[in-house]
């Protein structure tokens, strides 16, 4: 079947007749008509015999036998006659472009449809040189990304770059496809851990992103490659009395160690990520409201937003003390003078016989202390920066909830005596009459 037109289709039958239908008539030849074929095309040279009939358009004339075919419903937008689905054709200087719309529904179609006819519109007017290679796209948008990116997260792009370029470099953006994003996820995939893999992919999708909107490719092919699922770390949160005794055992390592101390219970106490902690200021801290500030410095929070906290009792009580040792702090002066405690942590873990504690694990002992204290999933995600309202609280620490409500549960022992039950008492006879559960009892002289 061939597509004639707007609602125009042709049937061909080698051994019976030849039907042609329009959308207001209907062509039928009793006998097959000769025809010469030029290239993939028939041009049929006579008609030995035709009737034409007055006949309803094809949308309304679908003979049981029709092949499945694309119906014209608006201007660039077709539907299939089976699937119902709807199918975007878009010309752009006498190259055509098609793309399934992935709908049945009409209004969502029209403004895939629309985006689409405008990536068409960029593909054919890019602002990018058309033969520029990843290696000088990705420049580009680094260049452009860093200015809204922390050093840390710089630093790793410029490693995930490092490595797209062996593969994408010198290749043409224009010339990318699904086949060469799906070779590199086989060889880098095979390399690199989950977490580097997805660092990688990040970035690659970023560029490929850049290219689209700058007209140089109609679609990301990189999207094609799934993300791969990070094995789920089992976090090992210090107890209370592990707790105390890295403090201790920190604090008698030397002198210069007291401010490694200082900072490891800062974290504890605050439930700081340890950029925020090594940030916070005296200015940031208001002793008269009992809160203080979390902006994280010139680089922020990692949500980029500031939030105020409690000052919770312990804290109070670290940030008194070591506001005395300073003496009369400048606002805009650190509370912690040093950055990292990670040496001194990693030396008394060692010397202590404790696990391998790290900054971060310190945040999770503030949330597991909160949670077992009765706090709220919502109120605890507030505290330390999540925007998810506890979801990820919940996830990450539903556990410790349940192992507390469980040993909680233990001290709920009030309960009523139990029912006396008579036949397990024997009625002593005789002497034994005369005691009963290590007590005389008066025996009535026998007569």
């Amino acid at each position: 079947m061939g597509s004639l037109g707007n609602c125009c289709s042709i049937h061909l039958s080698y051994g019976g007749n030849f039907v042609l239908k329009s959308q207001n008539y209907f062509f039928e030849l009793s006998q097959p008509a000769p025809a010469k074929k030029l290239g993939s095309f028939y041009t049929f040279l006579r008609f030995d015999y035709y009737s034409i009939m007055q006949a309803q358009p094809l949308e309304n004339d679908k003979p049981d036998h029709c092949e499945p075919y694309f119906k014209r419903v608006a201007e660039c937008l077709y539907r299939h006659s089976n699937t119902g689905k709807y199918y975007g054709l878009v010309k752009r200087r006498g190259k055509q472009f098609r793309k399934s719309l992935r709908t049945t529904d009409r209004q969502l179609a029209e403004r895939r449809l629309a985006e689409f006819r405008n990536g068409v519109g960029r593909h054919a007017n890019p602002t990018q040189d058309p033969a520029v290679t990843f290696m000088e796209l990705a420049k580009d948008w680094f260049e452009l990304a860093k200015t809204r990116l922390k050093p840390s997260s710089s630093k790793g792009l410029a490693i995930s770059f490092r490595q797209l370029n062996k593969h994408f470099g010198i290749l043409p953006v224009r010339k990318i496809a699904i086949v060469d994003c799906h070779n590199w996820e086989r060889k880098r995939g095979g390399q690199v851990g989950a977490s580097a893999f997805n660092h990688d992919r990040t970035a690659l999708v970023a560029v490929l992103n850049h290219a689209v909107q700058e007209g140089l490719l109609l679609e990301n092919p990189a999207l094609a490659i799934e993300r791969r699922t990070l094995p789920r770390r089992k976090i090992v949160i210090p107890s209370k009395a592990e707790f105390g005794l890295l403090v201790e055992t920190i604090r008698s390592l030397d002198n210069r160690a007291e401010a490694g101390a200082k900072l490891v219970e800062l974290l504890a106490y605050s439930g700081m990520r340890l950029g925020e902690a090594v940030n916070l200021t005296w200015g940031e801290v208001d002793f008269e409201r009992n809160q203080f500030t979390v902006t994280g410095g010139q680089t922020g929070t990692k949500n980029h937003e500031a939030r105020v906290v409690p000052l919770f009792p312990a804290m109070r009580s670290l940030l008194e003390r070591i506001q005395a040792e300073q003496g009369k702090p400048k606002s805009s002066d650190p509370v912690s003078p040093i950055g990292t405690a990670k040496k001194a942590i990693k030396t008394a873990c060692k010397k202590a016989s404790l696990p391998n504690f790290y900054h971060h694990l310190l945040r999770h002992f503030f949330v597991s202390q909160a949670i077992e204290a009765g706090v709220d999933f919502k109120t605890i995600a507030a505290w330390v920066g999540h925007k998810d309202g506890g979801v990820l609280v919940a996830r990450t620490y539903g556990h410790l909830r349940d192992t507390h409500s469980n040993e909680m549960a233990k001290r709920m022992t009030f309960a009523a005596s139990p029912p006396v039950r008579m036949e397990s008492f024997v009625i002593p006879t005789g002497a034994a009459c005369d005691q009963v559960a290590g007590h005389d009892y008066p025996v009535p002289a026998r007569t």
